[in-house]
């Protein structure tokens, strides 16, 4: 198919879109709302390349409906009749409008199982708690609907031709929403330039398995296959778990508009029940991806004794602190070759106990490859320094790549972000493995266990003289960490005494 003769423009949808928000804002928080736009955004889409197709059809065929259905019916998905965007905008002023979409988007989960199937489970268009009584409830979902008929929001593919703006437009959506989610933003979304970096640093190759046990909305996996496509490469396979279920709908419809319709998303929490299996062992990937939920509280220590899948033999780490769960989960679920890219927070890179025991066990089997230190404020819902962890199984040497990275970044507005050439410059000093001072050292495995097996980046990278803001960053990095962990200890401190205050 050709470009459309007049361009669309992206940024003109995106914007349209975030109007669309206003139905909801200020009445509905923007961890709920993002839901009913998201799928009515999806619902569009299908509704206008169903009707794109059917348009075309009928100069072949006429006026022969059944044939025309027929052909339909062998399409991408099917679009039953009665459950477009198109059938809901003419009944915008029905009093049962929020049970109808409901109808509809149920009719088509029955009609596309094994692409959509409980993709719409979680997200109810007739809720009074998060929509309101009838009257309200009513007002917004037709104002929703009108706002969705805008014609710049004509997704046909005769108008976007092969450009990817529905795509980019639910991945802008998601980007605003995180924004605006606070904490709950890390749940969801990982920044497209970490991801970016991210999917580069592991390097993917025709043929393999892309894993990411908490994918969230998807869109890493999405950034790694990207790495294959623009090569031409068609040959890999992208698979993920996620244990928020309106998340795990986010992450359906998102590989559904980007056109990976063989990718596996399961839905559950990797740690306690992961669901990603062969003949009930865990399954094995060449890649292995993650943004996991930093330090994270209850993670499930207690209901991993005696894991029937024995990822947990290098040690059960802290109850309170889930990082090396999920590190030693994505371990245990690659192949002999395979390669581990995961986000953390810098205290994985140094804490004592079981952390400790864990971090020597995997520098002592020389999996660590690399330790990539990311700037301040990057990460919606957190302002702390990450560091970005690779773990290789089969290594060419016994060295371990320590990249400074903290100073490749620019302002955007309340955020920073990774400035393109950072990246470019974090992996190839990554692939040449050549010591930048200031930047980069290559440290043998002998060095880093003399250091007590602590993987601070500072201890290899020596710090450029002329560089007067690194250490204010790191340590304005390390005051947020602490915030948040006091913020968690009085949380804890009020349970006890409200449990004390019932006890008496």
């Amino acid at each position: 198919m050709n470009e459309p003769t007049t361009r669309i423009q992206q940024v003109e949808i995106n914007n349209v879109l975030w109007r669309a928000c206003d139905t909801f804002r200020g009445t509905i928080d923007a961890s709920e709302y993002k839901n009913y736009i998201l799928t009515m955004l999806f619902l569009k889409y299908i509704s206008d390349v169903w009707a794109d197709h059917y348009a075309k059809l009928r100069e072949e065929y006429g006026d022969d409906d059944q044939r025309i259905r027929r052909r339909l019916e062998r399409e991408r998905f099917v679009l039953p009749q009665g459950t477009s965007y198109y059938d809901l905008y003419d009944a915008r002023g029905e009093d049962d409008l929020g049970e109808r979409i409901n109808k509809a988007l149920e009719a088509i989960e029955d009609a596309n199982k094994t692409k959509l199937a409980g993709v719409f489970r979680n997200i109810d268009f007739n809720s009074e708690a998060n929509l309101g009584r009838t009257k309200d409830r009513n007002g917004r979902l037709r104002k929703l609907l009108e706002d969705f008929a805008d014609p710049r929001l004509d997704l046909s593919p005769m108008r976007i031709g092969n450009l990817d703006v529905i795509g980019n437009a639910y991945e802008y959506l998601i980007g605003k929403f995180a924004a605006g989610a606070g904490k709950k933003a890390g749940e969801f979304y990982t920044p497209p330039e970490v991801s970016e970096l991210l999917a580069e640093l592991v390097n993917p190759q025709p043929g393999d398995r892309i894993c990411d046990p908490t994918c969230g909305s998807g869109s890493l996996l999405i950034r790694a296959g990207d790495q294959l496509r623009k090569r031409g490469v068609t040959n890999f396979r992208l698979l993920g778990q996620e244990a928020n279920g309106s998340t795990w709908a986010l992450a359906k419809m998102n590989m559904f508009l980007h056109d990976v319709d063989g990718a596996r998303i399961e839905w559950g929490d990797t740690i306690r029940e992961p669901k990603l299996l062969e003949d009930d062992q865990l399954m094995k990937f060449e890649v292995v991806v993650a943004n996991p939920p930093f330090s994270l509280d209850k993670w499930g220590a207690d209901d991993v004794e005696g894991d029937p899948y024995k990822r947990f033999w290098r040690g059960v780490p802290p109850k309170d602190k889930g990082d090396f769960a999920f590190i030693s989960h994505m371990i245990e679920t690659t192949t002999s070759d395979g390669r581990v890219g995961v986000v953390v927070p810098h205290g994985a890179l140094f804490r004592g106990g079981s952390e400790g025991q864990i971090r020597q066990q995997l520098i002592d089997e020389n999996l660590v490859d690399a330790i990539v230190g990311l700037p301040v404020n990057l990460f919606y819902g957190t302002g702390i320094p990450a560091v970005i962890m690779v773990l290789k199984k089969s290594k060419d040497d016994n060295s371990i790549v320590f990249i400074d990275a903290s100073r490749e970044f620019e302002s955007n507005k309340s955020k920073n972000r990774l400035r393109a050439d950072g990246i470019e410059k974090i992996v190839s000093a990554y692939i040449s493995r050549s010591n930048i001072e200031g930047f980069c050292e290559v440290a043998n495995t002998t060095v880093v266990k003399e250091n007590n097996y602590n993987l601070t980046i500072n201890k290899y990278v020596s710090v450029l003289e002329e560089v007067v803001d690194y250490d204010i960053l790191e340590i304005e990095g390390e005051i947020l960490e602490l915030e948040s962990q006091l913020n968690t200890i009085r949380q804890n401190i009020k349970t006890v005494l409200k449990e004390l205050e019932h006890g008496n």
